[in-house]
């Protein structure tokens, strides 16, 4: 399926700068030490690793992943509700097959896949069930948030 999501007419400020830059960069590095969420969890944290679609350089970003239906791993690109969707978004639509998460110690290649229709509707459900913040950060913007299946290649 396509990635599609296109820029809204409002929302939040894009979260960006330094102080960001700093607190992505605690959050992985917790991320990396405590694992949690890596087995049988319904949702975590895990560090995205993308390929930039302009720099064809390496990016880290830690998001927020959630149990799918089909034991496959869910993120939403909220970017907290801004008008536009986040860097990462943009590089896993130029770059599907070329993504890695990052979860404790544990590396795994993935493959993106937006969600759309009636599939995207039952994931977003289950979503603003655990963490009903999104259904904030959906509030704020008018464009709908793109949720992602991230699908591990079989060993």
């Amino acid at each position: 399926m396509a990635f599609d999501t296109r820029t809204g007419t409002r929302g939040a400020r894009q979260p960006g700068g330094s102080f960001l830059k700093f607190f992505n960069g605690l959050a992985m590095r917790r991320i990396r030490r405590s694992g949690r969420g890596a087995a049988d969890a319904e949702t975590g944290s895990l560090i995205l690793i993308t390929i930039g679609r302009k720099s064809s350089m390496e990016r880290q970003t830690p998001v927020v992943w959630f149990r799918a239906e089909d034991g496959s791993r869910l993120i939403v690109a909220s970017a907290a509700g801004a008008r536009g969707n986040p860097a990462w978004y943009y590089n896993l639509a130029a770059h599907p097959d070329r993504v890695f998460i990052q979860i404790g110690e544990q590396s795994l290649e993935v493959r993106a896949e937006q969600l759309h229709g009636a599939e995207r509707d039952r994931a977003w459900q289950r979503i603003i069930a655990t963490a009903p913040r999104f259904a904030g950060y959906q509030k704020k913007t008018d464009r709908e948030l793109p949720i992602i299946r991230l699908t591990e290649y079989p060993s």
